[in-house]
């Protein structure tokens, strides 16, 4: 369980990296990107490894990325520069 949790902060970490090399100009400071990421690997190695049980390290690590990959997809904004919406008022 330790190569699994080892594992799975080395791949959280990779990913952060990626996203943030990659789409930094999405994202929040690289800190809270790079947290999001190991947490959310650790989550997911924790909740696919409750899941399937002990043995199964390859599946252990494929859960930490897909949640990690999910939480840091949970921080990107829009691109380009924002829009305004307009709507019509209650009284027109």
């Amino acid at each position: 369980m330790i190569w699994e949790a080892l594992g799975s902060v080395v791949l959280g970490l990779a990913l952060s990296w990626a996203a943030v090399s990659r789409l930094s100009d999405r994202l929040p400071s690289r800190s809270r990107v790079l947290t999001a990421g190991l947490v959310g690997a650790l989550f997911g190695a924790y909740l696919t490894h409750m899941a399937v049980g002990p043995g199964h390290p390859l599946a252990t690590l494929l859960g930490a990325g897909a949640v990690g990959a999910v939480t840091l997809s949970l921080l990107l904004r829009p691109s380009g520069p924002p829009s305004r919406i307009r709507g019509r008022s209650a009284a027109a």
